[in-house]
């Protein structure tokens, strides 16, 4: 049996700070574009970003509608995300919060929100497959928080909505995305901040993994994610490779 209560790093300050600078490598960059081409936000639109970090695939979502969104909610298990997405939120000019805010949200144990069918889109970029459920009678870690959540998002979308994410493939080479930022070192303003960043979040992956080989996380395949994603309703399902070929960015619509 397990003796004490085991780490999760994601909600570490040291972590999500790591996973700031994440935007600036290359593998990061085309999961991002990837990521992108299939959002489409329209005017009005109310969108959940998932596992925000500092709000990445939220900027996406407000520039990419034109500012014309009518909320953009970012949740994350690392309160401190909140001080990233404030700067965010001031840096894209929005003077309403209620618009583009942040939520401190564990996801792994629901979604705050009773209502259902309140937002038109979710997004995610390489979190949903962190969440964990630990089945404390049979002393292991099972996949009911991952399915749970994925059953949450059907919930809380429109008919219609679209669900964007990207998430790890199976045995994920964090080595190939670290060699991958190597080269921008040399363009990098603050070269040995950057290389510290780099070794943390190749760090943590390492962590990352070894944890999703006793079946905390979850780092399905491909046709494994489409049966889940099937299973709770959604529909029109696909998916490409991306991420320096360590992750897959899925679309589906409730």
């Amino acid at each position: 049996m397990l003796t004490k209560k085991p780490v999760n790093y994601w909600r570490d300050d040291k972590c999500a700070k790591a996973f700031w600078s994440q935007h600036e490598m290359p593998a990061y960059q085309q999961l991002l574009a990837d990521t992108a081409s299939w959002l489409e936000p329209k005017n009005g639109e109310r969108w959940l970003d998932l596992g925000c970090g500092g709000g990445q695939l939220s900027r996406t979502l407000w520039t990419h509608s034109n500012a014309t969104l009518a909320e953009v909610v970012g949740v994350d298990c690392a309160a401190l995300n909140a001080q990233s997405y404030e700067r965010l939120r001031r840096s894209l000019g929005i003077d309403d919060e209620a618009r583009f805010r942040f939520q401190h949200v564990d996801f792994s144990q629901g979604l705050p929100w009773q209502e259902g069918a309140r937002f038109d889109g979710a997004v995610s970029g390489l979190a949903i497959q962190y969440a964990e459920s630990y089945d404390e009678a049979n002393d292991r870690w099972t996949r009911a928080g991952y399915d749970r959540l994925l059953a949450e998002v059907h919930r809380l979308l429109k008919a219609g909505g679209r669900f964007i994410f990207s998430v790890n493939v199976p045995e994920p080479s964090w080595g190939k995305v670290a060699i991958g930022a190597l080269g921008h070192v040399f363009r990098a303003d603050r070269k040995l901040p950057y290389l510290k960043k780099l070794y943390r979040m190749w760090s943590y992956g390492g962590w990352l993994k070894r944890e999703a080989r006793k079946g905390r996380f979850h780092f399905l395949s491909a046709d494994a994610i489409t049966e889940r994603l099937t299973q709770v309703g959604f529909q029109n399902v696909e998916h490409k490779v991306s991420f320096a070929k360590q992750a897959y960015v899925f679309r589906c619509v409730r």
